[in-house]
């Protein structure tokens, strides 16, 4: 399960670097569109990672809840008393 998760973070930490770098190229590239036009053609690239960013964080946290309901993860934090 760790391991998972590991993944998991590292997959949101590369989409959102890709959408970075991306967002940083800005789209000027000398490409023409497919019908002869000087038109450069509008990408969605960055849209995208940070589309997969944000569906990587919601399938982590499903991940995490239903782990939780399974008895597959258990809380380690501070057991609470009363004051």
């Amino acid at each position: 399960m760790t391991y998972l998760v590991i993944v998991a973070f590292v997959a949101i930490l590369g989409s959102l670097v890709a959408a970075l770098v991306f967002m940083m190229r800005g789209g000027n590239q000398d490409v023409s569109a497919p019908d002869g036009s000087n038109e450069v053609p509008r990408k969605n690239h960055m849209a995208r990672a940070l589309a997969f960013r944000v569906g990587f964080s919601i399938l982590l946290f499903v991940l995490v809840l239903v782990s939780y309901r399974m008895g597959w993860i258990h809380p380690t934090g501070l057991p609470l008393q009363g004051r």
